[in-house]
């Protein structure tokens, strides 16, 4: 510790760039030395920049995110119909609608909690201890304590506690995936690098949260709690506001509009009822209060639940977790995916591609940890043991090997570096069994890689007794130690010129390259040392490896592709390794690859062009990642964003629909996001989307099944009024066939089975209204029919003597009998439902139906029903009369469709993507 007074050491003082400095100018910068800070500075440091640990957001207390629950226009409209019911007297149903508005609230208010949680998680990511140096003495503290200028010492399987720059380093790999995307774990160093270096190429330094996966260090401490990356993205998560989604979106707008009809509609017939037509004000008010009753869909919220609670139930069959309910429907109206890279749409297990011997290129099949793959040359597969350097190359590469490859319950895993586990794979596929047995070929000594020297190398006596020294590592360095080719039938002379250009071709194939050497010879004393390393090697081959694309993900790609979706990949990984696989998976062939530096320069302008034109971009950082969504969503686009590390969190956040990776994902990134993949893999997000598709499907579905028959009960009021006629339905009989309907013949439709070309459709457009032109004329047409069939039979009843009870006993059932048939003609837009699919398609509409009637029966002969709703029984004539009313709707609303279809408006409307709404 220097002696330098450190009154001046403030937070607003530090360099911002640790990266850049040596160690030197970091010592200087902070006061501290290789015996780091003494107490009594550490307690003062503490005092100044608080605890290591990240800040709870401010959150709104308990009471008041309950409360907020109920600002929802659905929620209000729930209520409207409670007040009404309660105002005439029907206790049960108040009741009932009161319970459904309660239950809502309740599970938006547990929803609500579940995602701030996503705070709670990034916060566990930091390490509850550290080792650090303290006047020269070694201690293990609790991490809240460190502070800016603490020499830390790092060991494999430490989490790194704070932001550090490393100062000494002996073979440290560090595992970032979570905060950078990085596929592989990042070999260190301690020389600085560029101001302008991405966040995973920064490789002198440690960021708090990451994995030690091997080696040892020490570092000096210089950003802490708030300060680091990981409190970056901490506060960049609690500043992001989630966005509802399309469809709640779309109902808040059609609900303030049909609430804003209901009270114009019905101010308008009081005042004309009382005013025009001289009716008394109390007895208006009874109308308007039937009229509203009619025509507030009071089902609308329990429909609109049940169906996403059916879809978020077929989603989890399809490994598809839900966290949060609207996000079913949100799927259905995605525009745009954007894909992190490693583990999502690949495997996340290195696999070797591709070998290059003297004079041979090998292809390698199969792909991930399971030895199962062959060999080809140009498509032609071949047996190993014909070319002597390739089965001598899969040799060295599983000997010079610290790796381990397991199989546990039918999986096979790596315990080990990625790398290595790849070359031992390509042993079990190409070698057999015995290539992966090292006793035939026991280890005598080793050189551990290092990064300065950039090899391994193995000391081995074969099954004959006779020494080999085997080498792999960069290419460039094995080339300078070879002076010889492993040809077919002998060693030649290196052609230098052969491998470069061999391993300037595979690098451009986005495959990581290594080099395989040996030479038949022992040590030159007892123990293999640099000194055996310097020249005499004949250079086996270049093996190329890459952790390839899930082949489900290539097809899911080619759906979202064929469904109108863009897929855009996002990772922290290479240009050239992203822009491989891109290639692989159809995802930006012939555009550019992006870079996350490139962003940043960008405006906001300017990266709206880039990210609607571009579909990879790599090394991303969280805050390009949050930037590029939030572009995207500027445009228009409704944005999916899949990610598995804590680097996704954000992003996940403020997307239309954040989709986590449920078996390698981070428990910040599954809490922030709104859908968990149970296995990982990107295809289930298409499943996810046909399923979301089908849901809105069935929610517009309801809605045109719905107004209309809440239209024609408003329609017949609205005559009876103008044309002063008797009211053919009561308030009270108005609110049983809401309920009737609603309970039972609407509830079916949510159980419509995905239409056969719910995948072939273009996305619906994101500010699309909920009702089309088409929608409110057909709403319009069915209204008019309801009330012609009702209110006709009504007025015929009347005029043949009939008690005013029997007539609306017969309008009630006729209403509800139109509504019957209607509910087969809601199954299909425009396509015609005479058929056996059309009408036995779905059995619950049959069950509703089959239900519907017997509730019908009771309302019109159960002596108790006719005490409550003044219903008289019915004869068989007038049954067959209330029948005839039903099919007349029935008949009509399939002539409609006939005569769209004969006209061609068919194709138009569909072209507008009418008949898919």
């Amino acid at each position: 510790m220097t002696d330098r007074p450190t009154s001046n050491l403030t937070e607003t003082s530090l360099p911002t760039q640790w990266h850049t400095l040596s160690q030197a100018e970091i010592e200087r910068a902070l006061q501290t030395g290789m015996a780091g800070l003494q107490e009594d500075e550490s307690r003062r440091r503490l005092a100044r920049f608080g605890p290591n640990r990240l800040t709870p957001p401010k959150r709104r207390g308990p009471l008041r995110r309950l409360l907020a629950q109920f600002h929802n226009i659905l929620l209000y409209v729930m209520l409207a119909a409670a007040i009404i019911t309660a105002f005439l007297g029907h206790w049960i149903d108040t009741g009932v609608l009161f319970a459904a508005v309660v239950i809502n609230a309740i599970i938006g208010f547990i929803q609500e909690g579940k995602a701030e949680s996503a705070l709670d998680a990034i916060r566990a990511m930091l390490s509850p201890h550290a080792t650090v140096i303290r006047g020269g003495t070694r201690r293990e503290i609790d991490a809240a304590g460190l502070v800016p200028g603490d020499l830390v010492v790092l060991a494999s399987g430490d989490r790194v506690p704070a932001d550090l720059r490393l100062v000494a380093v002996k073979e440290l790999r560090v595992e970032e995936a979570a905060l950078t995307g990085e596929s592989m774990p990042v070999e260190k160093n301690t020389a600085p690098v560029p101001a302008d270096a991405p966040l995973g190429d920064r490789y002198g330094m440690a960021y708090s949260g990451t994995l030690v996966v091997y080696g040892q260090a020490s570092g000096i401490v210089v950003t802490t709690g708030a300060a680091t990356e990981l409190g970056k993205i901490n506060q960049m998560l609690s500043g992001i506001q989630s966005l509802a989604t399309p469809l709640l979106r779309q109902v808040d707008r059609f609900g303030r509009m049909l609430a804003l009809a209901i009270l114009g509609v019905s101010a308008a017939t009081f005042v004309l009822g009382s005013w025009w037509r001289g009716h008394a004000p109390a007895e208006m008010f009874m109308m308007v209060v039937a009229l509203a009753a009619s025509a507030i869909p009071e089902g609308l919220p329990a429909i609109m639940t049940v169906t996403l609670a059916l879809g978020v139930q077929r989603m989890a069959r399809h490994h598809a977790i839900i966290r949060r309910l609207p996000a079913v429907e949100a799927l259905g109206s995605v525009t745009v995916i954007c894909s992190d890279k490693t583990g999502t749409l690949t495997r996340n297990e290195m696999t070797a591609q591709r070998m290059v011997c003297a004079g041979h290129v090998f292809d390698i099949g199969g792909v991930g940890y399971a030895p199962v793959g062959d060999c080809s040359i140009g498509g032609h597969a071949i047996d190993p043991g014909h070319y002597p350097a390739l089965a001598m190359a899969i040799r060295a590469g599983v000997l010079c090997n610290d790796a381990r490859l397991r199989e546990e319950d039918g999986l096979w895993r790596v315990e080990g570096d990625p790398t290595e586990g790849a070359l031992l794979v390509l042993g079990g596929k190409l070698g057999g069994t015995q290539h992966l047995d090292d006793k035939l070929w026991p280890r005598l000594d080793s050189i551990p890689f290092e990064s300065q020297h950039r090899f391994m190398a193995t000391y081995h006596r074969d099954d004959r007794g006779d020494p080999w020294i085997f080498v792999k590592g960069a290419p460039e360095r094995i080339l300078d130690m070879c002076g010889k080719q492993w040809n077919h039938d002998d060693d030649d002379p290196l052609d230098v010129d052969y491998w470069r250009r061999m391993a300037t071709d595979t690098a451009a194939q986005g495959l990581r390259l290594l080099a395989v050497a040996c030479k038949r010879s022992a040590p030159a004393g007892e123990r293999l040392t640099f000194a055996d390393m310097e020249s005499g090697y004949t250079l086996l081959a270049l093996v190329g490896i890459i952790d390839p694309p899930r082949e489900e993900a290539m097809r899911a790609v080619r759906e979202c592709h064929r469904a109108g979706i863009r897929v855009k990949m996002i990772t922290g990984d290479h240009p050239e390794t992203a822009r491989a696989i891109g290639a692989q998976l159809s995802i930006g062939v012939g555009k550019p690859v992006i870079t996350g530096a490139e962003v940043a320069i960008m405006d906001d302008a300017a990266l709206r062009r880039v990210a609607m034109e571009v579909d990879i971009f790599a090394r991303a950082s969280p805050e390009h990642k949050l930037r590029l969504v939030q572009a995207l969503q500027a445009d228009g686009q409704v944005v999916a964003m899949t990610g598995d590390g804590v680097n996704d969190a954000p992003a996940l956040k403020r997307a239309d629909v954040g989709v986590a990776m449920g078996m390698k994902g981070t428990e910040a990134a599954k809490e922030a996001a709104d859908m968990v993949l149970a296995d990982d893999n990107f295809a289930t997000i298409a499943t996810a989307v046909r399923e979301g598709r089908a849901v809105y499907d069935n929610l517009k579905k309801f809605i045109l099944f719905m107004l209309p028959t809440n239209g024609g009960e408003a329609l017949v009021v609205i005559a009876a009024i103008l044309f002063e006629l008797a009211l053919p339905l009561t308030a009270a009989q108005v609110l049983w066939i809401n309920m009737v309907t609603s309970s039972t013949l609407g509830l079916a439709l949510a159980f419509e089975p995905a239409e056969h070309d719910v995948m072939n459709r273009r996305p619906r457009p994101p500010g699309e209204a909920l009702l089309s032109g088409f929608f409110v004329w057909r709403v319009l047409m069915v209204s008019f029919l309801m009330m012609t069939g009702a209110l006709g039979l009504f007025l015929w009843e009347l005029d043949s003597g009939t008690s005013i009870e029997s007539a609306r006993t017969m309008a009630v059932n006729a209403v509800v009998m139109a509504e019957m048939f209607y509910l087969l003609n809601s199954r299909f837009i425009l396509a015609p439902v005479i058929s056996r699919g059309g009408l036995t398609g779905n059995r619950y509409i049959l069950l509703a139906i089959a239900a519907c009637l017997p509730l019908q029966i009771a309302y019109t002969h159960a002596p108790i029903m006719q005490a409550i709703f003044d219903s008289t029984d019915l004869s068989l004539l007038e049954w067959g009369k209330v029948l005839a009313a039903g099919l007349l709707v029935f008949c009509v609303a399939e002539l409609e469709k006939f005569l769209i279809r004969r006209t061609g408006l068919a194709s138009r409307l569909s072209h507008s993507r009418l008949s898919h709404m």
